[in-house]
């Protein structure tokens, strides 16, 4: 998928690729602040939180270096039926941020559709699930204190002004499940500064870090960031344990009251099993079992009653796998693998591209039924009609793609 917000990051990092990911710090500037104030602003994120049934602690406000108790901002609505709803009191949240203070709210992908297209186009280019958080802090509010995240962040900040620091890790690749406590901040010392808008820092797991706008006066602050969970060899391991669930060596009950040498015969097969089945079974396997399996992200059904689509989009969580097979042609995503002939190979790639497609100009481009097409891909839930949210969530980003070429 060809992104504009991704290929901005590649070169405001001067990465070439996500390989680097997660291996070392990295700052740099994006120079097109209006495709940044088109992924989210002050003004849209208040709207945000203002429509929506919101709880803690996925939005949470911030004040004095302190977490406000939620009922602070977010009041029940009752319905004339007598059901609360958690809502966002917006008066409430105004004073707040009128006197200095942080909002913070998580998944902002779950909410805007915008944000939704830009963190699929982030897990195509790094194969990683990606989700988004927003950081709104006014006046001179502090943020949070010094911490590490255990997973890589890449932060962009879209408005304003804030200071940061950001030290080494002081446990090597720490873990949110992990054998012993990171709680010691490190005294490495690798970039402190103010973070202006487009510019992009590059975070990797395990490294300390603030931010704060305590050396300013009025004024604010937004920005996201990126969380990048990365699979580790525990993520392996785990794998490995349910497929051991087909062997049965390992569906026998470990009999406590067995001789010891009924207890070292029977640790000797399993361990036995485990190398073979780890050899087999490798990590590389695993990540390629992970994307395969991964379901479609949440999507507007297909339920046949609202008409034909005229445009649909790709929306598995993966780049969905096309591979030609003589006289047919094998997709395998979310779970599934359709067989379909050979001819459609062309309009297969405009449709699975992950960008949006109009199906009467991919017809007349590459002369296949995109019609019954689009009606398998939706059908499969690999693809999804493209709504006029959805839609403006890929313009000026990411162009619709109507060529019978491969990209």
């Amino acid at each position: 998928m060809d992104h504009r917000f991704v290929n901005a990051i590649e070169k405001a990092l001067g990465w070439d690729g996500p390989a680097v990911l997660g291996s070392r710090f990295a700052r740099g500037n994006i120079a097109d602040l209006d495709m940044l104030d088109q992924l989210l602003n002050p003004k849209k994120l208040l709207d945000l939180v203002m429509r929506r049934s919101l709880s803690a602690p996925q939005f949470r406000m911030f004040q004095g270096g302190s977490e406000l108790h939620p009922s602070r901002y977010i009041q029940p609505s009752v319905t004339r039926r007598g059901q609360a709803i958690p809502i966002a009191d917006m008066r409430r949240v105004g004073e707040l941020l009128r006197s200095g203070a942080t909002l913070v709210l998580d998944e902002v992908d779950f909410f805007d559709p915008a944000m939704e297209a830009t963190c699929r186009a982030l897990q195509w280019w790094c194969h990683e699930l990606v989700q988004v958080n927003a950081y709104l802090t006014t006046q001179d509010a502090s943020g949070f204190n010094l911490h590490w995240d255990d997973h890589d962040v890449i932060i962009v900040q879209l408005a304003g002004e804030k200071s940061w620091e950001v030290r080494g890790a002081s446990r090597t690749a720490p873990m949110y499940r992990d054998a012993a406590p990171n709680s010691e901040p490190s005294e490495q010392s690798v970039w402190a500064g103010t973070m202006m808008p487009g510019d992009v820092m590059h975070i990797p797991r395990g490294y300390w870090h603030q931010a704060t706008r305590n050396d300013y006066g009025e004024g604010y602050s937004l920005h996201v960031t990126f969380g990048i969970v990365k699979r580790t060899g525990v993520n392996w391991l785990t794998w490995l344990a349910d497929q051991s669930r087909t062997l049965e060596e390992f569906r026998f009950d470990l009999d406590r009251w067995s001789s010891p040498e009924q207890w070292t015969a029977q640790q000797s097969r399993l361990a036995q099993v485990v190398a073979e089945k780890a050899a087999t079974l490798t990590p590389e396997d695993f990540l390629a079992f992970r994307e395969r399996e991964r379901p479609s992200a949440r999507h507007v059904p297909a339920v046949g009653v609202f008409g034909k689509p005229e445009a649909i989009v790709c929306i598995t969580d993966f780049p969905p796998i096309v591979k030609p097979t003589g006289d047919t042609v094998e997709v395998v995503a979310a779970g599934k693998k359709i067989t379909l002939a050979a001819k459609a190979l062309p309009a297969l790639h405009l449709m699975l591209s992950g960008r949006p497609v109009n199906l009467a100009q991919a017809a007349a481009n590459t002369g296949v039924d995109t019609e019954r097409l689009a009606e398998i891909l939706v059908e499969e839930e690999l693809c999804t009609e493209l709504t006029p949210e959805l839609s403006s969530a890929f313009t000026g980003l990411v162009t619709t793609d109507s060529s019978s070429k491969r990209r």
